[in-house]
């Protein structure tokens, strides 16, 4: 199975809200890192409110969310290793204004309608939502999930992309926090605008509506509109 590390960025106290982080070490990502597919930098992108069943408080939001994803965990843990490939690149991270966590997950990608093709290098408009809580029994919570959200979600107009992640135990060189999110997800417009209709049509009602059906869970559900940039390092 593909998994994808995840390296969640939030402003420390000395960069000021207004202040674009300098993220350009992790624009030069080795092309040459063994099993690394692809890689993805997600930075704020203005929402306008346009989720009108899921509000989240701003203060919470990320300032980027970097995403590389490789062939299998045993490819990830040798470039999270101290002097692999990541451990170096994450390191440059104090040069950013950014405190980072990291978390390895397991992708589950999800057919749509339309889908994208996404050249070299393409920029789009992401929803990340994480689940930061527990569920009451993990496997019922997944087996509900997977059986009726994705099918809605592959529903949502000018969808483009959906991805589902579950956490794994993972070893890692990284000398950063671990976050712990139980479950993620993307959606992937073409577009802010794309996302804003999708967002207001009536399969995100039925969305919520399952969601207040979900097992038992306690904890923040977080809602992100992302602008997304994409680098496709190596064709499948």
């Amino acid at each position: 199975m593909e998994v994808c590390l995840f390296l969640i960025g939030h402003a420390n106290a000395h960069l000021r809200e207004t202040c674009s982080p300098d993220l350009s070490s992790f624009e030069l990502t080795p092309r040459d890192v063994e099993g690394l597919r692809r890689c993805v930098i997600h930075l704020p992108a203005e929402s306008n409110d346009c989720d009108p069943l899921s509000k989240t408080d701003a203060s919470t939001r990320p300032r980027c969310v970097l995403q590389w994803y490789f062939d299998d965990l045993e490819l990830l843990e040798q470039a999270l290793q101290p002097k692999g490939a990541i451990h170096h690149i994450a390191h440059e991270s104090s040069g950013t204004g950014l405190i980072f966590a990291q978390q390895a997950m397991a992708v589950r990608r999800f057919d749509n309608p339309n889908p994208g093709k996404l050249g070299t290098y393409t920029e789009r408009c992401t929803y990340l939502v994480s689940y930061e809580g527990e569920a009451q029994d993990f496997n019922t919570w997944l087996s509900h999930y997977l059986a009726h959200h994705p099918p809605l979600m592959a529903q949502l107009p000018g969808i483009r992309e959906l991805e589902i992640y579950t956490r794994l135990d993972y070893r890692s060189g990284l000398g950063i926090a671990r976050a712990a999110a139980m479950q993620r997800n993307k959606v992937v417009f073409d577009d802010s605008a794309s996302l804003a209709a999708a967002l207001a049509s009536p399969i995100r009602a039925s969305m919520k509506q399952d969601f207040n059906a979900f097992p038992p869970y306690s904890g923040a559900t977080l809602h992100f509109p992302m602008r997304s940039i994409y680098g496709n390092l190596k064709p499948k």
